[in-house]
C-alpha cells in the first residue's frame, strides 16, 4: 500500500499525518524561476565529488555526486566515508538562512547530492549517525527534476510506504523520532532523464579541528 502526499498548499509548511514521525512539507519555498536559477548555480559552482562508500563490507562508487559544506569542525561520516566541511559559499549561506526562517531551526552544515538522472539514487537508510544527535532535524530542499521520496517504518510490517513528490523549490523537514522509527530512500527510476540537486541541512556536534 502506498500513501502519496502531494496536495498540500504551495507556500505553507504542513505536517504530514505519519504515525511515530514528525514530517513537514512545503511545495514552494522557492518560486519556479528562482529554483531554476539556484539549480544552475549549484550545478556549476559546487565542488562535486564522486566517492567510494562501504556497503555491507564492499566498496562501491556512490550512485550520485555529493559535497559537504559547513562551519569549521562539522566533521561527518557515513558508510565509511569521512567528510571534512568546505567553507560556506554566499549562495549556500543564503539558502541556509531561508531554510532556517521556514523551519525555525539553526543548522551548521549541509550535505548536497547531485542525481544526474534516474540511474542515480540513495537506498533505504536513516540519518542516525551519532554526530546528528538523538532526534535530529533534517531539512531537505530540492531543485531540478522532481523525484519520489519514499518512507517506510522500520518495524511495523505491512504498514506500507509513504511517497512524497519532491518538486523543484520544495522543502521537506524530518524531526523528532523520524530517524529512529523510519527509513527513507530515493530509488532509481527509468522515467527520470534530467538531473536533480538536493540539499539536506543538518546540525552536527562540532569537534575540534584535527591537528
Amino acid at each position: 500500500m502506498h500513501d502519496t502526499h502531494d496536495l498540500f498548499g504551495p507556500s505553507a509548511l504542513e505536517s504530514l499525518p505519519i504515525v511515530d514521525a514528525e514530517i513537514q512539507f512545503m511545495h514552494h519555498l522557492f518560486a519556479a524561476d528562482e529554483a531554476d536559477r539556484i539549480f544552475q548555480e549549484l550545478r556549476d559552482s559546487i565542488a562535486w565529488r564522486h566517492d567510494e562508500i562501504v556497503i555491507y563490507g564492499k566498496k562501491m562508487l556512490q550512485p550520485r555526486l555529493t559535497a559537504w559544506y559547513g562551519d569549521a569542525g562539522t566533521f561527518y561520516q557515513y558508510s565509511g566515508l569521512p567528510l571534512t566541511p568546505l567553507p560556506w559559499t554566499p549562495l549556500l549561506l543564503a539558502l541556509k538562512e531561508r531554510v532556517e526562517q521556514a523551519t525555525a531551526t539553526r543548522y551548521n552544515s549541509v550535505l548536497l547530492n547531485l542525481y544526474r538522472d534516474g540511474n542515480d539514487s540513495v537506498g533505504w537508510h536513516s540519518d542516525d549517525e551519532k554526530e546528528l544527535g538523538v532526534e535530529p532535524v533534517i531539512a531537505s530542499v530540492s531543485f531540478g527534476q522532481t523525484r519520489t521520496f519514499q518512507l517506510k517504518a522500520k518495524l511495523c510490517v505491512g504498514t506500507g510506504t509513504t511517497e512524497i513528490e519532491l518538486t523543484p523549490g520544495s522543502l521537506l523537514v524530518m524531526r523528532g523520532a523520524t530517524q529512529r522509527n523510519y527509513v527513507h530512500a530515493v530509488l532509481k527510476s527509468s522515467k527520470v532523464d534530467r538531473p536533480r540537486i538536493n540539499l539536506t541541512f543538518r546540525t552536527i556536534a562540532v569537534r575540534p579541528i584535527p591537528a
